[in-house]
């Protein structure tokens, strides 16, 4: 006698997700909608964690990294729009599933941990950049990987409050505009660094 083990089908917290967090907090288009719900959440965090992949938070992972909140992800996609025209540049948390959602629209896609990103040395010519995690400033280095005009989609910290940002490159700076308030996982590396003060 053979023991068989069914994988649970998670197809309607899938369809819970799109319904209860992402249409009510109005990410309602199409692409984005169709790529969340064809990618499977729970093959991205820890066997532990895969009953609760579909919830409304941020999912620590073996690797001390976060997959974000689903409407993160959702409200990322809308803002950025990524075609298949962009050079995209995942800054990846940890899970991977960002860079898995981007790469059937894009062009090109190539992924960075959050510590390279941050201490940099390479130049890039992306088209967009997104990054998978709130930062608390955006430094020179993250500023290099991004084209002239290209967009940037992040979280953002400010005075402890997480929110949604998009901007674009001009000259060697990215100017950052805060958007929606949501719980965003913080990435360290993109701390600023601490200063005396008497």
């Amino acid at each position: 006698m053979t023991l068989t083990t069914t994988r649970p089908d998670y197809t309607a917290a899938r369809k819970a997700m799109i319904d209860s967090q992402l249409r009510t907090s109005g990410v309602n288009d199409t692409f984005v909608l169709e790529r969340m719900s064809s990618l499977a959440r729970e093959d991205f965090v820890p066997d532990g964690a895969k009953s609760i992949a579909y919830m409304d938070r941020a999912i620590r992972l073996e690797s001390g990294g976060f997959l974000p909140a689903p409407l993160f992800h959702g409200a990322m996609l809308a803002e950025a729009r990524p075609t298949a025209d962009d050079r995209v540049l995942v800054v990846d948390g940890g899970s991977g599933y960002l860079p898995a959602l981007v790469e059937p629209l894009v062009g090109k896609l190539d992924t960075v941990t959050p510590e390279k990103a941050a201490n940099g040395g390479k130049r890039g010519d992306y088209t967009l950049v997104l990054v998978d995690g709130a930062i608390e400033h955006a430094p020179a280095t993250l500023a290099k990987l991004v084209a002239e005009g290209g967009r940037i989609v992040t979280g953002l910290v400010e005075r402890g409050v997480t929110r949604l940002a998009t901007g674009r490159k001009s000259g060697t700076a990215l100017a950052l505009i805060p958007l929606a308030e949501m719980g965003i996982p913080r990435l360290g590396a993109f701390d600023r660094p601490q200063s005396w003060s008497f």
